[in-house]
């Protein structure tokens, strides 16, 4: 048992021990992104609290952050192939603390309004739009072909991590010294980011083919064209669209979940939030001690996930709703690690950054527009109707972008075996 679990956290953290580069990143990653999700439920509080307890703010807010994805992830991929991706993840996260540092500054004075909040969380967003592609072009070219499934599953473990305590250690924070420090601790953060993308080698990075430098519509018809007329890439993305649209709006549910279905509080509602994170932490370590990205474990994590989400409609115990939500962040990083990883290497060199603006757009372009549907979903049938309509969409979904992929490749397998027998 002992030699196994050796093996497995040796295949888990390949990137971070064979590549330098991707070791500083993940180092800074672990100190920063817990500051980001401190932020993230510090902004949430502090407009319910400057509107009276008003639930459409923070849904105003929620659409502020997602809105940009949905505007520009197409344009942003364009614009990462045509720019060096650690020097523009070094003006993102630069940026990105220069906001966290503004809001602390107005929130200290106590001179924040809701819509500096909302312009912050917009202007971040836009941040986000670029950093999130250039980011996995980063990644890329800090640990190659071989080794990025591990390390998109190390991202995403990162992420989930500090999902489940982040907000935790906000309300500590908030309820003793209130928002404000929680933006400032943010934006303190980010110095271990922007070091470790600063002492990184550049010599290092693994080579890309070069490419020239698009117009931006050109480009952007480019990156379309070859998702379109590349079969699994396609089908990848139109999961990631129907999953990412009915299954991950958590951020609506999970309050009314606790709330009004389980008829619990806040403690319940942190409780329910920080199993889903564990899971996914779970699941991203397991992807990360993948030898490759599968398919195959793509269509069972969206399966699993819809699966989940489909006994969540009827749960009334709090703990099988815990059980459930970690079997769900589970079941999410699996799916989702898989199809980055997938669509990233599938990509040829000069379009990547367009075909990871086109996932992103997938992944959180209609985040906006699916938070909405859910809120209505909620309005018209609770938090059990909701989690239905997630469960039969992620479940069938997946059914048919699987049978789909199955009959693309059978014409392919049929091929191989004739030029075997010829061979013979």
């Amino acid at each position: 048992m002992t030699q196994a679990i050796l093996r497995f956290n040796g295949r888990a953290f390949t990137s971070v021990k064979k590549h330098r580069n991707y070791r500083l990143f993940f180092l800074g990653q672990t100190i920063s992104l817990p500051g980001t999700w401190i932020q993230r439920f510090a902004q949430a509080w502090l407009v319910y609290s400057l509107t009276h307890h008003s639930a459409l703010a923070v849904g105003v807010l929620a659409f502020a952050q997602f809105l940009p994805f949905t505007l520009f992830s197409l344009l942003a991929g364009v614009i990462v192939d045509r720019l060096d991706p650690r020097r523009t993840v070094v003006s993102t996260q630069a940026i990105a603390m220069t906001l966290a540092s503004i809001i602390a500054a107005i929130t200290l004075a106590g001179v924040v309004r809701p819509w500096h909040v909302y312009v912050i969380a917009f202007l971040g967003g836009l941040v986000q739009v670029l950093d999130a592609p250039a980011r996995q072009q980063l990644t890329y070219r800090m640990v190659g072909r071989a080794e990025l499934q591990n390390a998109v599953a190390l991202n995403s473990s990162v992420f989930n991590a500090s999902r489940i305590y982040g907000p935790a250690l906000a309300g500590i924070l908030i309820a003793a010294f209130g928002a404000g420090i929680c933006f400032t601790i943010n934006a303190v953060s980010f110095l271990a980011v922007l070091a470790g993308l600063l002492l990184m080698r550049p010599q290092e990075f693994f080579p890309v083919e070069a490419s020239r430098r698009p117009t931006m519509m050109r480009g952007a018809r480019e990156g379309i064209s070859y998702a379109l007329h590349t079969r699994e890439v396609l089908l990848i993305l139109i999961l990631v669209l129907v999953v990412s649209t009915f299954c991950l709006n958590f951020n609506v549910l999970l309050p009314v979940l606790a709330k009004q279905t389980l008829h619990a509080g806040p403690r319940t509602f942190g409780a329910l939030s920080a199993a889903f994170g564990a899971g996914a932490l779970v699941g991203g370590l397991i992807s990360a001690a993948q030898g490759r990205a599968r398919s195959s474990l793509m269509l069972l994590g969206a399966t699993g996930f819809g699966v989940s989400e489909l006994l969540l409609a009827p749960a009334s115990s709090i703990w099988l709703a815990c059980a459930l939500l970690f079997t769900a962040g589970v079941s999410f990083t699996t799916w989702s690690s898989n199809a980055n990883s997938i669509v990233q290497l599938a990509a040829p060199d000069h379009l990547r950054g367009r075909v990871i603006g086109l996932y992103f757009f997938a992944f959180a372009g209609t985040g906006s527009v699916g938070g909405l549907m859910s809120g209505w979903l909620v309005h018209v049938g609770g938090t059990r109707l909701a989690f239905l309509v997630a469960g039969v969409a992620a479940i069938g979904g997946s059914a048919v972008v699987g049978r789909l992929l199955r009959t693309g490749r059978a014409p392919m397998r049929l091929e191989e075996a004739a030029t075997e027998r010829l061979a013979a």
